[in-house]
């Protein structure tokens, strides 16, 4: 009985049920990116990059739902220490073979760091899965000293009515609970987690058809925006 009881427990985190506690999905998680989803990921780390590295003042980062550190293994590339935190046991079971840096198991509503620990911190498709979302910004303000990076599904996006449409038919469980944002329903987050800070936000979208005369644009629909909110009341 307390062996099953602990199992329930993993499987269930903000009073629901998150694939992420699901060995059936975090077993094959890497899987995505190696398959379907590397055109993707390539995209999504150059626009990632790209507005990190606007910001000399980054050094070191912490990516919170980090999972198997799949984007944490890739910071040290544009010149940045990377940490990795999440709250899934199995992903970061993962982790531990696949990242030689650091690595923490907590809830992003609870950073176990004191303030200004880091340069900055990511969120890459984890964001979404927030019940919280103003709190995990306030928090996450308040362990990055110079600035905050989004990495996130967009709403703008025929895939997401395949995403729901899949989930009518008992399909697709990894977005059941996620909130999907588009650049501006994130900067409202942002602008209310965020009052009385002095910041500038600039963001970038990709996600766009193979045919596309361009990947990477400034107009809010493509699969996938990156974000990063740069913190100016900081030296």
């Amino acid at each position: 009985m307390e062996l099953q009881q602990l199992t329930n427990g993993l499987r269930t985190w903000q009073n629901r049920r998150e694939w992420f506690f699901n060995r059936e999905h975090t077993d094959t998680y890497e899987q995505w990116y190696e398959g379907r989803y590397k055109r993707a990921e390539i995209w999504q780390k150059k626009i990632i990059g790209s507005l990190v590295k606007k910001d000399p003042r980054i050094k070191s980062l912490l990516e919170f739902g980090c999972g198997t550190t799949r984007f944490t293994r890739w910071w040290h590339e544009i010149g940045i220490e990377a940490t990795g935190g999440d709250i899934s046991p199995f992903m970061l079971g993962q982790a531990i073979h696949l990242f030689p840096g650091d690595l923490v198991l907590a809830d992003s509503h609870y950073m176990p760091f004191k303030d200004h620990t880091f340069d900055a911190l990511a969120f890459i498709t984890t964001f979404e899965y927030y019940r919280n979302p103003v709190m995990v910004v306030r928090e996450a303000a308040r362990v990055a000293k110079y600035g905050i990076v989004f990495g996130m599904m967009n709403r703008n996006s025929t895939k997401v009515v395949r995403r729901r449409t899949q989930q009518l038919f008992g399909k697709n469980p990894f977005y059941i609970t996620a909130r999907f944002y588009t650049p501006a329903a994130l900067i409202k987050v942002i602008d209310k987690a965020l009052q009385g800070r002095n910041y500038t936000i600039e963001w970038t979208c990709t996600g766009l058809p193979k045919w596309f005369p361009v990947q990477q644009w400034s107009v809010p629909f493509g699969d996938f925006f990156g974000l990063y909110v740069k913190f100016n009341d900081q030296q």
